[in-house]
């Protein structure tokens, strides 16, 4: 499960640390040493969930690092592949609607030719009747959301491994070397940019922005939160979510990995290694900060946040005060996807390819549904109360809770 990669870039290295390298340094459980992923066990299903369509998005992104996840929005389901395939579904009947393909032949192929990946990785997500995505090679994607069709496509210096955010006709790209930049959304034009620091360790992952009132909210690796004007990339406040600890440099990771969650005038933010916090959005002042480590995207219904940390654990804690309502601890070392709300229930998903459907009151188990057995890394989304989840082989369900 541990997956290091080391990439030189001038003065700066990179580490890609997932899941077991995380679990070793949680900043709330450091006597656990144990790595191994906790059996199933048997439970007492209250439903069975519905699948009401499945179908294929390509090769999906096999054994990849890798944020794609559906999107809905214009009565469609867009969706992609690691390599570069694109789909709008039908959100009610599955009926394909188009396929763009954004990889390029491999023109020293000869005869033999054969694709050369796109490497989506940073979204989809849709926004003024457009589809915009990220890819590994530094470039961002504009589709017409009728058509398929390719409107824009430019260049960022870095790697767009997170789903760009969008506000006020200004999408916002945030990349794995530091840049962020913003672009105009309509045609592609490049409006600002700025340089976020990047310590020498970091994990394979970056944060989402989060675009409201007018400003773009953006964590970083050095476990710092700040907002930046839409208008033009001028910095406001920051504020430290993140808390290192201990000796080594792997200890010390505080990366903000997933996207703020903008709730009303306050936002939220989780670091790998630290703390959750909230903070007033207006001034950026600290309510106020518990002890929890994730990289996981985190769910907020009414006055809960729902959290899965670097074990797999759930957790339900007040939106107001920070205090835990449960926690559930049964799915340890399961590589437990970002909690997903759906009427009542809380799913996640794990990396065999199960779903689980927890009681948003207790946290109790109350059903069980296998995708695929090549896991699912990606957190659910729910649209209309229905559930959609892409597995890694590129199975895509919509799946009705009852």
């Amino acid at each position: 499960m541990l997956k290091l990669e080391r990439t030189f870039n001038k003065k700066k290295l990179l580490l890609a640390c997932l899941l077991t390298g995380l679990m070793a340094c949680s900043s709330t459980d450091d006597d656990i040493d144990e790595t191994e992923p906790v059996e199933l066990t048997e439970i007492t299903e209250k439903f069975e969930a519905k699948v009401m369509w499945e179908e294929s998005v390509g090769d999906g992104v096999s054994k990849y690092f890798s944020r794609l996840k559906p999107f809905v929005a214009y009565n469609k389901v867009f969706s992609a592949s690691r390599d570069g395939d694109v789909y709008a579904f039908d959100p009610v009947t599955g009926k394909k609607l188009w396929h763009t393909d954004l990889s390029k032949a491999d023109e020293e192929g000869g005869f033999f030719s054969s694709r050369k990946p796109a490497y989506l990785n940073g979204g989809p997500i849709a926004a003024i009747n457009r589809v915009y995505i990220g890819s590994e090679n530094g470039e961002v994607f504009a589709l017409d959301a009728e058509t398929g069709e390719l409107v824009w496509q430019e260049k960022v210096k870095g790697e767009v491994i997170s789903a760009p955010g969008f506000d006020a006709g200004v999408l916002v790209v945030n990349t794995a070397s530091g840049i962020v930049k913003a672009f105009n959304a309509s045609t592609g034009e490049e409006l600002w940019q700025v340089e976020q620091e990047v310590p020498a360790l970091t994990l394979r992952g970056v944060s989402s922005p989060s675009l409201a009132a007018g400003g773009a909210v953006i964590g970083s690796p050095d476990g710092q939160l700040t907002v930046y004007l839409i208008e033009n990339g001028q910095q406001g406040w920051t504020v430290e979510v993140g808390e290192p600890t201990g000796s080594t440099e792997l200890d010390r990771v505080i990366d903000i990995d997933s996207r703020p969650v903008i709730y009303g005038d306050k936002v939220y933010s989780v670091s790998a290694r630290g703390n959750l916090a909230a903070i007033d959005l207006r001034t950026g002042r600290i309510l106020w900060k518990r002890q929890y480590s994730s990289y996981r995207q985190i769910s907020i219904d009414g006055n809960t946040i729902y959290l899965t940390d670097v074990k797999g654990h759930v957790y339900a804690i007040d939106r107001v005060n920070g205090l835990e309502k449960w926690s559930q601890l049964s799915l340890t070392n399961r590589n437990v996807t970002g909690p997903a709300v759906v009427g009542n229930y809380v799913v996640v998903g794990d990396f065999e390819g199960y779903l689980h459907w927890l009681d948003a009151a207790t946290g109790d188990f109350v059903a069980r549904h296998e995708v695929d057995g090549s896991g699912i890394f990606s957190t659910p989304v729910v649209e209309d109360g229905i559930l959609y989840v892409q597995s890694r082989d590129g199975d895509l369900q919509a799946i009705k809770t009852p």
